[in-house]
């Protein structure tokens, strides 16, 4: 755990945003009856029907789910690289607070089993592009101090629908 939090920058990459208030955000988290794993969290919480590890999904949902490359409400977020270089983690994207800043909702952070509820994660990529993130340490009250790659954001609606124009970029 003493990876995962510290002061903005210390990585070598931008730092994130300011937040309101010099915290994270609304963020909070909740000690389930049994330990969560992000993967059925997410499913649950999104409705991307999806199976197996994170590390997989993006792979999975191409043809089946709208995958970009923008945060969007209800999307997941597929981080790649979370505790080792074939490993991901999943969360759900709750809501824009500004371009380069989103509260998301995920289990398992950190291995803890717990649920993190609007938890603040950064875009710090240097092209501002959200290839990069970096996510706020609620417990420690401070951010990461890790960034994280971004594969994308799998969108709950189907493949087909984005690419006919049903749904707007």
């Amino acid at each position: 755990m003493a990876g995962c939090a510290g002061v903005p920058g210390d990585s070598g990459s931008s730092a994130p945003p300011p937040l309101a208030a010099s915290r994270g955000g609304p963020g909070r988290i909740e000690t389930p009856p049994a330990p969560l794993q992000c993967v059925p969290y997410a499913r649950a919480h999104s409705g991307i029907s999806i199976y197996g590890d994170a590390g997989t999904w993006w792979n999975q949902a191409t043809n089946k789910y709208a995958r970009h490359q923008q945060p969007e409400p209800g999307a997941v977020m597929v981080l790649i690289g979370y505790a080792g270089p074939k490993r991901g983690h999943l969360a759900v994207v709750q809501k824009i607070v500004s371009p380069r800043l989103i509260l998301v909702d995920h289990a398992n952070w950190l291995n803890s089993g717990d649920i993190y509820l609007s938890n603040a994660v950064a875009d710090v990529s240097p092209a501002n592009d959200w290839s990069v993130v970096r996510v706020y340490n609620l417990r420690a009250d401070s951010w990461g101090i890790r960034d994280y790659p971004v594969q994308g954001f799998i969108g709950p609606e189907p493949a087909q629908m984005r690419l006919a124009g049903q749904v707007s970029e």
